[in-house]
């Protein structure tokens, strides 16, 4: 499942799921936009777990749950708790992150 959050709200999804799959972005970043659809491609083969996109500039306390200080940063969290993140750009590192926490 993916969706992109509208309101600063993303410590209630993590909250309400067992499983979350979170993309840091930016409108500016280029990479992030880059990444976007290679995340929607996870998504779509997760379609369990909520792929969620997060603007890092508009949602502070969202961004704080990963302690989020460069873009993209890719993060996931299970019981409500913050698992891991990594900053790339690379569909690898990604994939690598998601694996841990979906089981695949």
């Amino acid at each position: 499942m993916f969706k992109e959050i509208k309101e600063d709200n993303l410590a209630e999804e993590v909250k309400n799921n067992d499983t979350v799959v979170v993309q840091y972005a930016a409108s500016w970043c280029g990479n992030c936009r880059l990444m976007k659809p290679k995340f929607k491609k996870l998504a779509s083969e997760n379609e369990e777990v909520p792929f969620i996109i997060v603007d890092a500039e508009k949602f502070p306390e969202s961004r704080k749950l990963a302690n989020v200080n460069n873009l993209p940063t890719f993060a996931t969290f299970k019981n409500g708790e913050f698992v891991n993140q990594v900053q790339t750009n690379k569909f690898e590192s990604l994939k690598e992150l998601v694996d841990e926490v979906t089981n695949h």
